[in-house]
């Protein structure tokens, strides 16, 4: 196979994986996806059933990923040829996918919070929430958008081109333990705020009648939102865990990155409700721009709004960088290890790609949605379903052997998870895939059947 000649790099260290690792679940999936995801499913509603799926879906998914990283030591394309072979090779070929077209819009999204920390530290924001939305549309789209989604695929392809421990490893120890500081010590702020009680009542006690009226639509949105989130789907866990150069307990691993993430996750929730309850803004506003309009608008309407917004959307952009280098690196990881291909020239040449599959996101919103629910709610998921279906149905002796290194004897504990994946996992990806379908279908024939019209 082209690359095998190639040494490998590994992880300096533990803490480094933890990070990275941390670092690709804590980014805008969290601070960008779930404020408006909590607030467009219900509040307190959506939060409990997203737990749940983190704790029953997401630490024993993140597991398979892990395993099946650290028994190939390859990419996902390269793994699932190692591991299965025929036609299980091609499902490698849809973690490509999802990461590289998340990426090209995660990369137009992370440009506007660079662009809106620039704001805040110039002009400030505006507080009519009219006039912010015009804002928003403005900057969001067109030349302006354009150029910020350059700048920051340009830090990106720097970053990943440096490699595992020069590059990667070396960057998420700067940017996670500062975005776990400046989150708590904003979420100190938020508590302060006289909205804040109005607020922890919204996002904090769920009301079981919207549940239960509205569970079509939530639980495949807190399903994608939990493999979005924990990047898993993408490749990046399996990418990420094929650099463990020793024997590593994945399930510790494991947990760890899913308490951080999902405590991240929270406080963000913690910040971002009680500045919108304060400013009297609705937070159920939905839409991939609600944090810059509805967020932004808050801010105008505060004292000294200007300078926390500047911090919150620049933590915002801090956890962009650190999760859009992990899903680079899963097409970086591909061409390296199975084309042959410098890691400098891959890093550049698929960075200029990105870009450039990112264009349309940048000309206008409804395109960004577009690539952003196919992405999803359908790619993502459809991954997913069908690495867990592979993983403990046909190769659950491999798995429950390789988890076991590091840790020892499992016991009951290898079957048990294995049968966590094998129903539970299972069967709530088919239902979030099948109603993830379903959405999409509405959204082309809705909003982009009209945007189509209008063109």
């Amino acid at each position: 196979m082209a690359g095998i000649d190639i040494p490998r790099e590994t992880w300096a260290t533990r803490t480094g994986f933890i990070l990275a690792a941390v670092g690709s679940a804590v980014g805008l999936g969290n601070i960008w996806r779930f404020p408006f995801q909590v607030g467009q499913e219900g509040g307190a509603a959506f939060l409990l059933i997203y737990l749940l799926f983190i704790a029953l879906i997401g630490f024993p998914a993140m597991l398979v990923e892990f395993v099946v990283g650290r028994h190939t030591e390859r990419n996902p394309v390269g793994a699932l040829k190692a591991i299965a072979g025929g036609a299980w090779s091609y499902v490698g070929w849809i973690f490509i996918a999802t990461g590289f077209v998340i990426l090209s819009y995660y990369s137009v999204v992370a440009g506007w919070t660079i662009r809106y920390t620039i704001l805040g530290l110039q002009d400030g924001y505006l507080a009519d929430a009219g006039e912010a939305e015009g804002q928003f549309v403005e900057l969001a789209s067109g030349l302006d958008a354009i150029f910020f989604h350059a700048l920051f695929m340009a830090v990106v392809i720097v970053i990943v081109a440096f490699g595992i421990q020069r590059g990667i490893e070396l960057a998420v120890k700067v940017m996670v333990p500062a975005i776990i500081v400046i989150t708590v010590g904003m979420a100190i702020y938020a508590f302060t705020l006289e909205g804040a009680s109005e607020a922890y009542s919204y996002y904090l006690s769920p009301e079981w009648g919207v549940i239960a009226a509205e569970w079509q639509s939530i639980f495949p949105a807190a399903a994608g939102q939990a493999f979005f989130t924990l990047s898993l789907g993408m490749g990046v866990m399996i990418t990420y865990a094929s650099y463990l150069g020793e024997d590593r307990n994945l399930a510790e691993d494991g947990a760890i990155v899913i308490g951080f993430d999902t405590a991240i996750a929270f406080i963000t929730g913690l910040i971002v409700f009680p500045i919108l309850f304060t400013a009297g803004v609705d937070p159920a506003d939905p839409g991939a721009g609600a944090i810059f309009v509805s967020l932004a608008a808050a801010f105008g309407d505060l004292a000294l709004g200007w300078i926390i917004g500047a911090i919150f959307f620049g933590t915002v952009a801090i956890a962009a960088l650190s999760s859009a280098i992990s899903l680079m690196e899963v097409v970086v990881s591909y061409v390296v290890d199975e084309r042959n291909v410098d890691r400098k020239v891959a890093a550049f040449g698929i960075g200029i790609a990105l870009f450039l599959l990112g264009l349309p996101s940048a000309y206008d919103l409804v395109l960004l949605d577009l690539f952003d629910l196919f992405a999803d709610q359908i790619l993502l998921v459809l991954g997913g379903l069908l690495l867990m279906i592979l993983v403990s149905w046909s190769l659950s002796e491999l798995a429950v052997d390789e988890l076991s290194r590091g840790i020892g004897d499992l016991g009951s504990l290898g079957p048990a998870w294995i049968w966590a994946v094998r129903i539970p996992v299972v069967v709530v990806l088919i239902v979030a895939l099948v109603l993830g379908i379903l959405d999409y279908y509405e959204f082309l024939t809705g909003p982009f059947a009209e945007w189509v019209g209008g063109q």
